[in-house]
């Protein structure tokens, strides 16, 4: 059966701008994590590792995703999953899906994860940004910074300007 969804280009533009322009992204998307990392020391990007870990991530391919280990201002090696959700529609399974790569990646490398996503859609009311269950006592929960490229729209000059 044909996905009705076909793939878009907008997934591999992506994963090629991440690997291209990675410090920059961090330091214009999120500032926070972009402080966090010691940039004196290089970051190696685990593309085939995250396949590895996450089979499911190439399934539909509505949304890319890079895995990238790199060392922490206090010294401490960390990984950093960025996911960007390609498709234009709502996802209720999105904050799941964030907390399920979160952990596949925590229990393989056993280091702290930092999970941050970019949505694609324009609906600026729907900002999905944790997973969390609770039963009978006990309670789970992720919450991860997400960005919303439609809130970007007022500093597009900012942007061309950078490059």
């Amino acid at each position: 059966m044909t996905d009705p969804s076909p793939p878009s280009d907008l997934d591999a533009a992506w994963k090629e701008t991440l690997d291209l322009y990675f410090e920059p992204f961090l330091d214009f998307l999120f500032p926070d994590a972009h402080a966090a990392i010691n940039w004196d020391r290089s970051v190696e990007f685990l593309d085939k590792e995250f396949q590895d870990l996450i089979p499911e991530a190439e399934i539909g391919r509505r949304y890319a995703d890079k895995l990238v280990k790199a060392w922490l201002s206090n010294g401490e090696e960390a990984f950093i999953l960025i996911h960007v959700e390609v498709q234009s529609q709502e996802d209720s399974g999105f904050g799941q899906r964030m907390f399920v790569y979160h952990y596949r990646i925590f229990d393989y490398y056993q280091k702290r994860v930092m999970s941050l996503a970019v949505l694609g859609d324009e609906r600026s009311s729907w900002r999905p940004d944790r997973y969390t269950y609770t039963l009978a006592g006990c309670e789970l929960s992720l919450r991860f910074p997400i960005v919303k490229l439609v809130d970007f729209e007022d500093r597009w000059s900012e942007l061309e300007a950078s490059g």
